[in-house]
This record gives C-alpha cells, sequence and structure tokens, in this order.
C-alpha cells in the first residue's frame, strides 16, 4: 500500500491485533524462567563467625559531644566558647577514651567553609574516628 492513497471498501484495514508474536515472546520467557530457577534456587552453606559480646558493652552509653563553628567563626565545644589550643587537646583527650565518644559538627550557614574543613582537619589529625555532621530542615 503506497502513501497518500485512498483505501477502497474491499481493502480494509485489519482491526484486530496479531497475538502470535506476542505468545511467542511469552513462551520464550516462560522456557527460560523454567531452566534459570534451579540455579537461582541452589543455596550455599556459610558458616558466620559469631560475635562475643560482654553485657557491659551492650549497655555502655557513649556520649556525644557538640561541637559547633559559628558564623563569625568562633568555635563552641558542649555550648561553650573554645580556641584552637583547646580544642586540640580536647579532641586529643576523646581519641584516647575507648570507645570514642560521637563528635556532632554543626556549621553555621554563614560560616566561611574553609573553618569547618580546619576543624575537620584537627579531628582527624587528633585520632577522632567518629565526626557526624549536624544539619537544619530549610
Amino acid at each position: 500500500m503506497a502513501f497518500g492513497q485512498q483505501i477502497n471498501d474491499e481493502e480494509q484495514m485489519m482491526a484486530e491485533i496479531n497475538m502470535t508474536p506476542f505468545v511467542d515472546v511469552m513462551l520464550v520467557l516462560l522456557i527460560i524462567f523454567i531452566i534459570a530457577m534451579p540455579v537461582i534456587t541452589q543455596s550455599i552453606t556459610v558458616e558466620l563467625p559469631k560475635a562475643q559480646v560482654t553485657q557491659s558493652e551492650l549497655t555502655e552509653h557513649v556520649e556525644s559531644i557538640s561541637l559547633q563553628v559559628m558564623a563569625n567563626g568562633q568555635i563552641k565545644w558542649k555550648q561553650q566558647d573554645i580556641d584552637i589550643t583547646a580544642l586540640k587537646a580536647n579532641l586529643a583527650n576523646i581519641a584516647q577514651q575507648s570507645p570514642q565518644p560521637s563528635l556532632q559538627l554543626q556549621g553555621a550557614a554563614q560560616v566561611p567553609y574553609e573553618k569547618v574543613v580546619q576543624v575537620m582537619a584537627l579531628a582527624q589529625n587528633s585520632g577522632v574516628t567518629s565526626l557526624n555532621f549536624v544539619t537544619q530542615l530549610p
């Protein structure tokens, strides 16, 4: 049939959908799943290691320490102003504790990014392993 020609009454359009290709595809997929199912359901036994935890480790509560970098660059340790040398000493102190308390770092929206990175670098250099960022919803 060429484009632009009109259809005569004898040449009517086919109004039915040919289902044969659909059935063929479905049968092929069914055969693939029948063959693949035994491979998928095979199980391998794995011996997992057992952890030994004492009761004191389960009940031990580790505190978290609030560390804030204000918009003017001032640093607050547990809501109190602190300078860089005291911050280094405090970070070295918590790095030696076992288990280490988590450090909750919060930067003000207007603070230059380099001030926050400086505090992060001090924490990393002192050996702090748990540093969390505190964010606020807009």
